[in-house]
Formats: C-alpha cells, structure tokens, sequence
C-alpha cells in the first residue's frame, strides 16, 4: 500500500496501490478500446434507478474476455495494465495464432508467463478448464454459470471461489459472500486468484476522490424528512422506532433481511445461503 505525507487532512489517512510496482505500460491497445456512455445509474428515460452514482473521471473502456473461446491456443501475457472500470489487473495476452486479448490476471502471473484454455489443460494459476477437472480445495476465478457464457463469478480484484464437492454433474462452490451454489460441472473456470487483493484496503481519504470515482453523497435517513424516509423528521435525533431496518420505499435492508426474490430461477442450486449480519465474521 501507498501511504501519503499529511500534508492536509485529506491526505492524512489516505491509501492507494503502488501501481508502478504492477503495472508494465500507461498505454492500453487501441483497437481493444472503445468510449462509452456511462449511464451513472439512470435507466433509458433518464430517471434515476440507482442513486449516489453520477459525475466522475472520463473513462476509456478496455474490451475484457471473459469467455476465452480460443481452446487449446496457448498465449502470453504481454504486459500488466490498469483498468478504471473494474478493481482487478488485467493483462494483454497475445495468442500463438498472433491474436491480442485483454483478460482478468491471477495474483501470481507476470510478463512472460504464459496460460492455456483446454479440457485437458494442467491445474497451474491462470489456466482455464472444466470445473469437473478440478480438484477439491482449489481457488478458482471468472468461473461461468452456465456452459459456454463466459465467467461471470470471482472476477473482482482479490476474490477466488472455492471448490468444496463434485457429485451427480454439479460442482458445489463456495463464494467470496459464504454462499455455497452448484454449477454445471462442464462449466469452465480458471485457476488462481484474482489480482489487486490490496484493494479491500483502501482508504479514500476524502470527499473529492469519491467524486472521481463517480460516487455521490449519501444523506442518512434520520437526516431527512418524514417525506423524504421512512425515519425522517424530529426535533433532534431519533430512534429507528421499528424491529426491522427498512429503506425510503419501505423495503426491508441489512442486519440479516433477505431480499433476494422468493421465486428466483436458481433458487434451487442453492445450497447454503450467504451469512450476513453478525454471523458474517464466522465465516
């Protein structure tokens, strides 16, 4: 971690990430990169779906694989770059047919190294194969939920999910929340953990540098008006004045509520739901 000198308050509990000791080049591959509207948290008619979001630092967008669909095409990690868009490395992996691609970098993997997508593929950090092909205990990232989708679980920097079973064409695995899900043993996920496990902790220090990041201010629901929240108004601080903590429309949120839908299609590939609340640290 980078500590700064106190040279204001701002600065004074400030982190960051050493970067220079990471990353290999400032400049990613234009023809992997694009400009994108970032749609800070409204939906197509301009109304807001998901508030505190907005502002920030202009980003180019780096064209991530996250499917690796070149099987048995051994490739090289090129260089190490940094993304704005997501809190993982990523790396630029040219293939053996001459092909360039950004991909998601374990925690171990430099330039030079290199990775391998096949059925048959040895279980070494950054290789990528069936879930049926991995051992119990291992530490797996960017795993995919359906066969052939691309990874879409432990892609967020310094995240793994565990491989705790195979039985009866599912693989059970443990995720960064606690849960543990079943997916289709076909399904392929590489081996490793994701880069940047330093992430968790930052501090950002001040106001202004959450700005840059497109974050907006929260205001407490105590702080507002009996319109605006559910526990607003009063002369001077109040209490909640209810069993269950609740959010502006009234839905239930935190300290253990669920609220995940009653009748979601993957209900039934749950195995253990995730622990929150106080029973969280126990995991």
């Amino acid at each position: 971690m980078k500590h700064y000198k106190p040279t204001s308050p701002g600065r004074r509990q400030m982190t960051g990430i050493e970067f220079r000791k990471v990353i290999t080049t400032n400049e990613p591959l234009k023809s992997l990169t694009f400009g994108c509207k970032r749609h800070v948290g409204r939906n197509n008619y301009g109304r807001l779906t998901t508030r505190h979001k907005g502002g920030g630092h202009k980003r180019l967008f780096r064209e991530v694989d996250f499917s690796y669909n070149k099987i048995d095409v051994p490739a090289k990690i090129i260089s190490i770059e940094y993304d704005p868009n997501r809190t993982a490395f990523i790396g630029l992996a040219q293939y053996a047919d001459g092909e360039k691609r950004y991909v998601i970098l374990p925690n171990t993997m430099k330039v030079g190294d290199t990775f391998l997508v096949s059925e048959n593929a040895e279980i070494k950090v950054g290789n990528r194969l069936p879930l049926k092909k991995i051992g119990v205990g291992t530490f797996v990232y960017n795993v995919e939920l359906k066969p052939g989708n691309g990874g879409k679980l432990g892609r967020a920097g310094g995240n793994f999910v565990q491989v705790i079973a195979n039985d009866s064409g599912f693989t059970h695995l443990k995720l960064p929340s606690t849960e543990v899900r079943k997916v289709m043993d076909s399904c392929f996920a590489c081996i490793g953990e994701v880069s940047n496990n330093e992430n968790k902790l930052i501090n950002i220090g001040k106001a202004g540098r959450s700005r840059w990041l497109g974050i907006r201010p929260t205001v407490r629901g105590t702080a507002q008006n009996p319109v605006d929240h559910p526990y607003g108004g009063g002369e001077q601080r109040q209490g909640r004045g209810l069993r269950f903590a609740k959010t502006r429309w009234g839905k239930h949120v935190g300290k253990g509520q669920k609220s995940r839908t009653p009748k979601k299609y993957s209900n039934n590939l749950i195995v253990s739901r995730r622990k929150v609340g106080k029973n969280k640290a126990e995991k």
